[in-house]
């Protein structure tokens, strides 16, 4: 890719967080100084790797937010600052708000349902799985469109992704949302990638478990480390009580991680 770069004179770049994450990691990652826009999409960017790429490379990455059945919802500006780890604002026209969660210290947080003309209305020859993807409106208006999305809004009005609604982890009854806790453990110097999902426990109902890659020149830390890392970081109920060291992180096509295919070692 930075070949291509190179010999085409690119001047934008549209990439997913892996790529971006193992950009930020090569020697040649400067290279990427002659584009004037690069754009994340398909899932979260973590902000430290915003930032990494910002100072190795001069490169503001643009993370926006949509899907098929919606298109662009939400973005960061093209001119001016880009928040790092946050999706943007909505767009003109488009309503967004947060259902069915709960009220943690930095903010509320909950499903994301949206609505406006760029949402679809109804999935083709398809009723049921149309009537569970909408929620009535409980003032009268539009009903909104269920993402699947769990977010959270700072006081800019701001979005950030948490989550996914299956992949929320309920530790001895408190919610834990695993992307929370990936962006926290992806600071110890020796993780190079981080996976969190929940396993059964018949004491906590799920306990978390983290799948680590470790760093080069690493090994990868034990449980005790990282659970005294990240306790200076997370509430107790959102540290991992088990750690798996993996060579990989197993991906779809699109390069996200499937938490659902992280398995522990026989």
């Amino acid at each position: 890719m930075l070949d291509a770069v190179e010999v085409h004179a690119a001047t934008l770049f549209f990439g997913v967080p892996t790529m971006y994450h193992r950009l930020a990691g090569h020697e040649r990652v400067s290279g990427l100084r002659s584009l004037r826009l690069c754009v994340s999409g398909s899932a979260p960017l973590a902000a430290d790797l915003h930032g990494r790429l910002a100072d190795q490379a001069g490169v503001q990455v643009l993370e926006r937010y949509g899907m098929t059945e919606t298109v662009m919802l939400v973005s960061n500006p093209y001119e001016g600052h880009r928040r790092p780890g946050s999706v943007g604002i909505p767009l003109p026209g488009v309503d967004v708000r947060l259902g069915g969660g709960d009220d943690e210290a930095d903010g509320p947080s909950g499903e994301i349902l949206v609505r406006g003309p760029n949402v679809f209305a109804n999935y083709w020859e398809s009723p049921e799985a149309t009537a569970e993807a909408f929620v009535t409106d409980p003032d009268g208006g539009d009903s909104w469109f269920r993402t699947g999305d769990l977010g959270a809004v700072d006081e800019d009005g701001y979005l950030s992704i948490v989550g996914r609604t299956k992949e929320l982890i309920i530790s001895g009854g408190f919610n834990v949302y695993p992307r929370e806790v990936d962006d926290v453990l992806s600071l110890h110097p020796a993780v190079a990638e981080v996976a969190v999902a929940g396993l059964p426990s018949p004491e906590w109902g799920e306990e978390v478990v983290a799948w680590v890659v470790p760093a080069v020149g690493y090994e990868c830390p034990d449980v005790d480390e990282l659970r005294s890392f990240a306790q200076d970081h997370l509430a107790a109920y959102k540290v991992p009580r088990r750690v798996v060291a993996v060579g990989a992180l197993p991906r779809n096509a699109l390069g996200k991680v499937t938490r659902h295919a992280l398995r522990l070692p026989d």
